[in-house]
């Protein structure tokens, strides 16, 4: 279970990281580039979509291929499943002297296993962080939008939940768990006589802190991915999208909010959803 329970904005997160300079990696468009890792690979992500790594994401391995096409440099993130991060700059070059590197343990930067939150002592994991910052590579993103548009193509169910403020209707329709992300099916309606411009929706976890003085503390959630997200929709239309987000569960005394934010307007809307929405998904 991923304990989340403090903005961004809140945290200053103390991570066992070192500092040095990054080793370089060299790959093109005609060969295979071999990274063998001394552990699994959990993640992987390379920061420009002109560099592909590749992957076992059903059976952890400790073996990936990197591809690049011509571009600009950027950089290659690898996390092992002990929560071991290996960093490294990638470059193409048309030439390579080197088809296979063979990792060492002690070629990684640090370890994301721990987290401490300053002045509360509270230990995150940092899964949800890593994935909220780390954006999907070139593969994985044509994945999530097929399967979105999958998701959108199936018949449109009783929405689980919703909520209602002049006429304009915000639904989440349906979360669906699948290959390690929870695709939100959310539905805008709008039934106004005036159009209503989106601008922004927000994923955001909600922790209730009970005492003498009650608070309430929100985490923003950045998702992976949106299919068909909407900039307006006209009167009497209907809006139906997907957020994507990594997958995630929360605590009893936790919930998500789905924050519906009208541009140039007051209609507002702000859908609670409960844990054992997120927990149980389909």
């Amino acid at each position: 279970m991923f304990l989340v329970a403090f903005p961004f904005s809140r945290i200053k997160a103390q991570v066992e990281f070192k500092n040095y300079k990054l080793d370089t990696i060299f790959a093109n468009d005609t060969k295979n580039v071999g990274l063998f890792f001394p552990e699994p690979i959990q993640q992987g992500i390379a920061g420009s979509d002109n560099f592909v790594l590749t992957y076992n994401r059903e059976k952890e391995q400790t073996f990936a291929l990197l591809q690049a096409t011509p571009g600009k440099e950027s950089n290659l993130l690898v996390i092992s499943n002990s929560g071991a991060v290996f960093s490294y700059i990638v470059k193409y070059s048309e030439e390579l002297q080197n088809l296979n590197y063979f990792i060492e343990k002690s070629g990684s930067i640090g370890n994301v296993n721990r987290v401490v939150v300053d002045s509360e002592n509270v230990k995150i994991e940092t899964d949800l962080l890593l994935n909220a910052e780390i954006k999907p590579s070139l593969n994985d993103r044509l994945y999530l939008d097929k399967f979105s548009s999958y998701l959108l193509n199936k018949s449109a169910t009783s929405a689980k939940l919703r909520k209602r403020n002049e006429k304009v209707i915000l639904k989440l329709e349906n979360i669906v768990f699948h290959k390690e992300y929870l695709y939100f099916v959310i539905e805008i309606q709008n039934r106004s006589a005036i159009d209503y411009e989106v601008n922004f929706l927000k994923v955001s976890v909600k922790t209730r802190k009970n005492g003498k003085k009650k608070s309430t503390q929100s985490l923003i959630m950045d998702p992976v991915f949106k299919y068909d997200m909407p900039n307006k929709i006209g009167v009497g239309e209907t809006a139906r999208f997907v957020y994507v987000m990594p997958k995630f569960s929360i605590a009893d005394d936790k919930l998500v909010m789905l924050d519906l934010n009208e541009k140039n307007g007051e209609r507002n809307l702000k859908l609670k959803i409960k844990q054992r929405f997120i927990n149980n998904p389909n």
